[in-house]
């Protein structure tokens, strides 16, 4: 995954529509809502998602590394480069976000990190268990939507 923040992610920008994902990928396997109203279009190992209005907010890649500024971080090294680099980090339902690099993912440790009375966070845990706790799925994020990541319940 070869991520420029707010920019591009491999070969699709930011500004792309659902338009231009389906001329570049064809049919997603799967299309839907997710649990916040975004509509996805699930190719497998790529999942985009969409605002009701075409805009694009967030691009999610099964990816083992990570391309970042010209550098290649393995995804087990990335909660580690971004803690060591981006003092801005912060965690949200389970994710650790970066404005900097402009990507959430949920680091392998999420839920090692609770206690085991720690009341449940129900969009969290739906996320953590949809996308796997712990596994290399790193999502990209529109820098519009970084608002949007600080204001859920930390």
């Amino acid at each position: 995954m070869k991520l420029i923040p707010f920019v591009s992610v491999d070969d699709t920008p930011f500004t792309a529509s659902p338009d231009d994902v389906l001329r570049r990928h064809g049919r997603p396997a799967e299309e839907g809502f997710n649990l916040v109203g975004l509509t996805e279009f699930d190719y497998g190992g790529v999942v985009f998602r969409f605002q009701s209005n075409g805009r694009l907010e967030e691009i999610t890649v099964w990816a083992d590394e990570i391309e970042l500024d010209g550098n290649a971080v393995a995804w087990a090294d990335l909660q580690a480069h971004v803690l060591a680099h981006d003092a801005s980090a912060f965690r949200r339902a389970g994710f650790l976000v970066s404005p900097l690099f402009g990507l959430a993912f949920v680091p392998g440790d999420a839920l090692a990190d609770a206690p085991s009375d720690a009341p449940s966070d129900a969009l969290g845990d739906a996320l953590g268990v949809a996308l796997g706790v712990g596994a290399p799925w790193v999502t990209a994020l529109a820098a519009h939507c970084l608002d949007e990541w600080r204001a859920l319940s930390p």
